[in-house]
């Protein structure tokens, strides 16, 4: 079935004929729903809202951990152009009509003096046109404004990842995600000796840009905060490209003959994430960003978020030593199983069933995995996923941030526990990645392989099946310990659309 040619292809991406007929057999059978307990709330336990007085312990766990020795990252998907984000002002490009109709495209130019990159815009039409953007309109020469925007001859922004596209406008100049995510960093995760270590991963095409812009600003945020940065990225890897499959389930080829790859989801960044070295991690979006007025729930709640997670950890840590010291009592086992099934919400049914010797081993491989602390939002009817109890593999029940593609939406119940969900996932996570002997955890040996999706596109006028694996905070991470935290939703400000960028939160 594989030519030398196809052969030479996985050698160089480095996938195996193992994966594609693995990748092959999920487009035949497709992926299995999950099973569901519920939506997790904070009436089922699913949802912790911790009290003034825990609150302030856990910001306090914090501030002892980050000044310890212990390496703190903050990890940035930052990949990809932010063409979904200029969706609209593409179609009135190219559109039969030249002056603004759609609600979306009015509310753009009517507020066109709002955008941060107003400026650069500006100079773009100028330099293009010899005219303003306000002359262009009154011309109303509406679509050469558009143009200069998206277009390579202007500012590029079609073709531009997000995280170089400026958002916020301040007295002093303007400000791109990248740059706000490294003010964060300085924030809550800079450590006693003032390192911040950011991480991004970044499109081949645009690392070099990146790079230049963290070049050219880098020294003003380090001394503005009194820090020091440590930044890196990382690509996404070409091993974990899939391969797209025809209708009937064979290799998709192009119109040459060669089998076409499709980029993998963010999921294969658990890859990247399992090549960093750290001991804790945050991880957030790349548009989830506020102005610095906005700013402090963002930190105060990030601190939050990580002051649970380091509590629990030190607790599991304590209760690995006890179990694998061997000598333990009856009182202090059952300690651990509330410890399990309360603190960490992972539940087993017939717990009570286990010998003494099983009970040991099922607690020491609850206890000794990765584990995330995951902020929710109250749930406002956006797009995307949100927090659940869900049955695992070995029979157990535990917290599962899962996406609407691993539901069963035919089955009623299902649909409903999705549609009533109290909360939504912000992604907005901080992971413990050690174990208590400070080793790495293997990230890849906790991925759940049964959780990819598979989604229809097309190329070149052909219809193609695409297989997404298991998502980032999804199925790659669904065999770790999870605990979830109800934040504000001042926290959750994500740029979905350039006229995001008009709500007040973004001005």
């Amino acid at each position: 079935m594989l030519t030398q040619e196809d052969k030479e292809l996985l050698a160089k991406k480095g996938i195996s004929e193992q994966q594609i007929q693995e990748q092959l057999a999920c487009f035949e059978q497709g992926f299995p729903f999950l099973k569901l307990a519920g939506a997790a709330a904070v009436d089922n336990g699913g949802i912790f809202i911790p009290s003034a007085e825990e609150q302030a312990a856990y910001l306090a766990a914090w501030d002892a951990y980050k000044d310890g020795d212990k390496k703190v990252v903050k990890f940035v998907p930052a990949s990809g152009a932010a063409s979904r984000m200029f969706k609209n002002m593409f179609e009135f490009l190219g559109a039969d009509y030249d002056v603004p109709t759609t609600d979306f495209e009015k509310k753009f130019f009517a507020h066109i003096h709002s955008f941060a990159f107003f400026n650069d815009l500006n100079a773009a039409c100028l330099d293009n046109t010899g005219r303003t953007i306000d002359a262009l309109v009154e011309e109303k020469n509406y679509k050469a404004v558009v143009a200069n925007l998206l277009e390579a001859a202007g500012l590029n922004y079609g073709a531009l990842p997000k995280g170089l596209l400026k958002f916020h406008r301040y007295a002093d100049g303007v400000r791109t995600p990248l740059e706000e995510h490294l003010v964060e960093g300085a924030l809550y995760a800079a450590g006693k000796t003032g390192q911040v270590n950011v991480h991004f991963t970044v499109s081949t095409e645009h690392r070099a840009l990146f790079a230049k812009l963290v070049e050219a600003k880098v020294a003003e945020y380090a001394q503005k905060y009194g820090v020091e940065y440590n930044i890196s990225f990382s690509e996404q890897k070409p091993s974990t490209d899939t391969m797209a499959a025809t209708m009937d389930n064979q290799p998709f080829r192009d119109e040459k003959g060669k089998l076409v790859f499709r980029p993998g989801g963010h999921g294969a960044l658990i890859e990247n994430l399992n090549d960093l070295d750290a001991d804790i991690v945050f991880i957030k979006n790349i548009d989830n960003v506020v102005p610095d007025r906005l700013k402090e729930d963002t930190v105060t709640y990030k601190k939050l978020l990580a002051g649970v997670l380091v509590t629990l950890q030190q607790k599991a840590f304590q209760y690995l030593e006890v179990l694998d010291g061997g000598q333990y009592s009856h009182e202090q086992l059952e300690e651990i199983i509330h410890f399990v099934q309360h603190d960490l919400r992972c539940r087993k049914e017939d717990i009570k069933n286990l010998e003494d010797a099983d009970l040991v081993i099922y607690l020491r491989s609850k206890l000794n995995r990765p584990m995330r602390v995951c902020g929710m939002v109250k749930n406002v009817g956006e797009p995307g996923g949100g927090p659940f109890l869900a049955y695992n593999p070995d029979g157990t029940v535990s917290l599962q941030i899962l996406e609407s593609s691993q539901i069963d939406m035919k089955d009623p119940e299902k649909k409903a526990m999705f549609e009533k969900g109290t909360h939504f996932n912000p992604v907005d996570l901080v992971c413990a990645v050690r174990d208590y002997k400070g080793n790495k955890f293997d990230l890849l040996a906790h991925v759940d392989k049964a959780t990819g999706f598979i989604s229809f596109k097309s190329k070149n006028g052909k219809e193609l099946k695409a297989l997404e694996l298991p998502g980032l905070w999804n199925g790659s991470m669904s065999d770790w310990s999870t605990v979830f935290v109800e934040v504000p939703l001042s926290t959750f400000n994500p740029v979905k659309t350039v006229n995001d960028l008009l709500r007040e939160q973004h001005q």
